[in-house]
């Protein structure tokens, strides 16, 4: 089972952008599934985006759709997400997740069908 382990948030400023990266270790990521979800105090994960195995399709939450994008480079092993136009309510521990398998869209949005973690990376967003 692959090990991922993402980087790259800190504390920004409103409008601001911030790429975050996901590396996985132990195995590759290129035939998997993978996801972002984000998690407030005291709140569920949850689904940011994902992108299809091959980077066949992508599909995104509503409320990052037009500022977020999700990208993979294989050859590194590596998930991004790029976030732009920041504002406070991104303030979250953001996680990525995979999962060696085709999901509908249905089952990208549920977190029982992902099995390898990452340990988060906290975004904090000044207002």
């Amino acid at each position: 089972q692959v090990q991922l382990a993402e980087s790259g948030g800190g504390l920004v400023q409103t409008g601001d952008s911030l790429t975050l990266s996901c590396v996985g270790s132990g195995g590759s990521i290129e035939s998997a599934t993978m996801a972002w979800f984000r998690q407030a105090p005291g709140r569920e994960h949850e689904f940011v985006g994902g992108i299809s195995r091959f980077a066949t399709s992508d599909l995104y939450a509503l409320h990052v759709k037009g500022r977020f994008t999700i990208s993979r480079d294989d050859a590194k092993n590596t998930l991004f997400l790029h976030m732009s136009s920041l504002q406070p309510e991104d303030k979250d521990g953001y996680y990525c997740a995979a999962v060696k398998k085709s999901l509908n869209t249905a089952q990208s949005l549920s977190l029982g069908q992902y099995d390898a973690w990452g340990q988060g990376t906290q975004v904090t967003v000044s207002s």
